[in-house]
Parts: C-alpha cells; structure tokens; sequence
C-alpha cells in the first residue's frame, strides 16, 4: 500500500494526542521516509488534515501560482495555511493535536482517522457520522457528479 487508506476509531489522550494507525504510520516511514508532519484545519469541513512533508511541500507549490487576490485563495490561505503547524511522531507512533486545532473542528475525545490517498484526516467521531451519512447528501445528484469523473 502506497497511498493513505481506511478508517480507523480512537480516542485522544488527555493531552491532546493520538496515535496514527500502523498502517498509516508504514507508508509515513516507507513512502515519504520522514516523520515530519503538518497538521492543519480541512479548508470547509470540521476536520483536521495531515500532511507528510513532501505533500506539504506540493500543496505549498501549487498554492504560491494562485492569485492572491481572489477570494476562494484567501480564504484559503486564512484557514488551511495559517492554521498549520509542524509536528512529528513520537516513539510510540502519536502526534499531539494543538488545542486550537481540536477547537475549531470541534473534536472532542472519540475521533475517526481516515486515509485519504495523500494525506490524513482526523474527525471527531459524531460529525464523521454526519457527514458519511448517505441520508444527508442528494443521492442523485452525487451519483452524478461521480459517473461524471468516471467513478
């Protein structure tokens, strides 16, 4: 496996830290063989992402040839990038997750950690729920919209 897969259910640690799936943690060493990571809120969703540092470096890249003046681009910039902070993986494989960062996505003690291909999201358990519930979406429009990308 190369790409960041799966869902995994946890609990943060009364100070604020969790540990990163063994699955996810083997691709953190073999793929990017680095455990610097950068932890960030989602751009819309009450979730936080997590980057290795090379798909950091990327998201950086392609956002320095965006306008800075559009709108969509700064509320980019005002909610992923100045909310992102560095971390690394300890010994026993966590990250702590800044208080500040499990205030604004509303992340409280049960969490969902979820691969998604390039990076991880960490989601607190009952918005999870919310989200991937299918009685929630436009079903039909949604099925669209995939068979449009060929999914």
């Amino acid at each position: 496996m190369t790409s960041f897969l799966g869902k995994y259910y946890y609990t943060l640690d009364p100070k604020g830290r969790v540990i990163i799936p063994a699955p996810l943690r083997e691709i953190i060493f073999q793929k990017y063989n680095n455990t610097k990571l950068y932890i960030t809120n989602a751009p819309v969703d009450k979730c936080l992402q997590i980057y290795p540092l090379d798909e950091w470096n990327r998201l950086e890249e392609k956002v320095r040839t965006l306008p800075k003046t559009d709108e969509a681009v700064k509320y980019f910039m005002r909610r992923v990038i100045a909310s992102a902070v560095d971390c690394d993986l300890d010994k026993q494989g966590r990250i702590l997750v800044p208080s500040a960062h499990r205030e604004d996505s509303e992340i409280k003690n049960d969490i969902v950690i979820v691969g998604q291909i390039d990076k991880i999201e960490i989601w607190d358990k009952q918005q999870w729920e919310i989200v991937t519930d299918p009685s929630k979406i436009d079903v039909k429009s949604v099925e669209s919209a995939l068979a449009g990308y060929g999914l």
